[in-house]
């Protein structure tokens, strides 16, 4: 399966995708915020009718889930794909599968990993804490792959802005 072509204008950058990762950053994140943060993905979804799928993971352990009307079983299996990349790699799907798209090839190509265990598909972004690093996985399934990425971006950038917490670097 090959990557479609996508207008270069409308796909962010490697480096903005990384710049992404180094300013979601968390000063703390506990059940509370896991509960806060996929109760607002849920509330931005609804708003948009986005068929999704929503999951929140920490230290291997499911803190949030929801499965909004439109999506199927399907998604759930592409959010564990999608988590194990972030779980591997320590960035977000979207940006690892992004990093081999720059170097000419494909992720299923080049990984040599099970596609059907990783996924480099958007989707999935990495919960950062500050001074302790990627404890954890947000990820959206059910839309196209650059979709899912910036629901998830979005609500990030919402919940971290709301809260005052994100650790600026970047």
């Amino acid at each position: 399966m090959t990557t479609p072509k996508q207008t270069p204008e409308l796909v962010p950058s490697v480096e903005e995708l990384e710049a992404q990762e180094r300013r979601l950053v968390f000063e703390r994140f506990t059940y509370d915020d896991a509960w806060a943060l996929g109760s607002l993905l849920v509330e931005m979804a609804r708003e948009r009718q986005a068929p999704v799928a929503i999951d929140i993971h920490r230290a291997g352990q499911q803190l949030f889930h929801a499965a909004l009307p439109g999506s199927a079983p399907d998604n759930d299996a592409w959010i564990a794909r999608k988590r194990r990349v972030v779980e591997r790699y320590g960035s977000a799907s979207y940006l690892v599968g992004a990093r081999h798209r720059a170097k000419g090839t494909t992720f299923e190509a080049s990984s040599r990993l099970d596609p059907d265990t990783y996924a480099a598909h958007g989707g999935s972004f990495p919960l950062t804490v500050e001074g302790v690093g990627v404890i954890g996985a947000v990820t959206v399934s059910g839309l196209p792959q650059l979709q899912d990425h910036e629901l998830v971006v979005e609500a990030l950038e919402r919940f971290l802005a709301g809260r005052g917490s994100a650790a600026a670097s970047g």
